[in-house]
């Protein structure tokens, strides 16, 4: 399988591509893992772009999982829900940055995220 990469050699995705990985980002939004997780698994051996961009984004929204989790317990003891608001504002805030690079053909490496799918 192809790998790309994004820092040594400058890709140009198809319009369709784009749009995948667009999808890939902003969905989770509304969706959660679910979208990048969907579209991983359809698009995963077809193109490398977009498999790279929602396995990022899978990843991603698997960590704020995890971490919204462990704002959750945290609640019990006051701090969680600060802790829950900045998980939510960092989510969103970090959706839109990446749907913005996907947009422009360019790879957006999420902070704060568990590499669990490679």
């Amino acid at each position: 399988m192809e790998t790309l990469d994004y820092f040594e050699e400058e890709y140009l995705p198809t319009p369709d591509e784009k749009t995948m990985a667009i999808l890939s980002h902003i969905l989770t939004i509304v969706a959660g893992f679910i979208a990048p997780l969907v579209i991983y698994i359809v698009k995963k051996d077809e193109s490398p772009y977009v498999r790279k961009h929602a396995m990022e984004s899978l990843n991603f929204q698997i960590s704020v999982a995890i971490y919204a989790f462990a704002s959750f317990i945290l609640m019990f003891i006051i701090i969680g829900f600060f802790t829950m608001i900045a998980v939510g504002i960092m989510a969103f805030v970090c959706a839109i940055i990446a749907t913005v690079k996907a947009n422009e053909g360019k790879f957006f490496k999420y902070p704060l995220t568990i590499r669990l799918v490679k």
